[in-house]
């Protein structure tokens, strides 16, 4: 990301400049970066400092980001996440209910399995090789905090009643096709969801209605500049 903050809104810096933690500050700043620029590209236009600049990202009263373009609210939703210095934006039309997220492969405890996985993930787990746990325990909270993000509601719900079926017949990912179906519902809300791992992260995103696989622009690590 640019080292100065010029490609912010007046508003994003004030904003910035209220956080007291430096953790906090990273995390904010690379995920403004990844959705305006993910904006720029979906919108065709330059990822210049002046252009981002008319890129602002604004809450909607429950903490859901919305774009806005200059004055006007963009005629399309978008989903953020972030976790480890790592960030992701979703992009789709108006009238889809998106969600993303992006979570990191690591332990976690039995008391974390029971308080959020439905027995049928319980069962899911116990059938998963041991050296695949992590990843499928980050990918299951991973759909539920997708889910959560496409259903606007936060962490408000209990996460047992998002129950997470991942088919076990579906074809491998490969390099040129590398997101999985799954899906996901909240009592008579359902919704497709898509996921890849990379390296140590998981990717999820979830759509309804439902949609073709996710199409990446890009995952890598890269120094990027800004030209006024």
């Amino acid at each position: 990301m640019p080292p100065q903050d010029d490609w912010l809104s007046a508003a994003e810096v004030m904003r910035l400049a209220s956080m007291r933690f430096e953790k906090r500050r990273a995390d904010w700043r690379i995920g403004r970066w990844t959705a305006k620029a993910a904006i720029a590209a979906h919108m065709g236009i330059p990822a210049l400092c002046g252009s981002l600049r008319e890129i602002e990202l604004r809450p909607e009263p429950l903490g859901a980001p919305v774009a806005w373009v200059g004055n006007a609210r963009a005629p399309f939703r978008i989903s953020l996440s972030h976790r480890g210095g790592v960030a992701v934006c979703a992009i789709s039309g108006a009238g889809v209910e998106l969600g993303c997220d992006v979570e990191l492969v690591e332990p976690r405890s039995a008391n974390f399995i029971d308080d959020y996985f439905t027995p049928a993930e319980h069962a899911f787990l116990d059938r998963a090789p041991a050296v695949e746990r992590p990843q499928t325990i980050a990918l299951l909270w991973s759909a539920k905090e997708s889910a959560l993000k496409a259903l606007r509601v936060g962490l408000r719900l209990d996460l047992r009643e998002l129950a997470v079926s991942i088919p076990g017949n579906a074809s491998p990912a490969t390099r040129a096709d590398p997101w999985r179906a799954f899906r996901i519902s909240c009592g008579p809300r359902v919704f497709d969801g898509w996921w890849r791992a990379d390296g140590p992260l998981v990717y999820t995103v979830v759509a309804a209605p439902p949609s073709a696989a996710p199409s990446m622009l890009e995952v890598c690590s890269a120094v990027m500049t800004c030209p006024i």
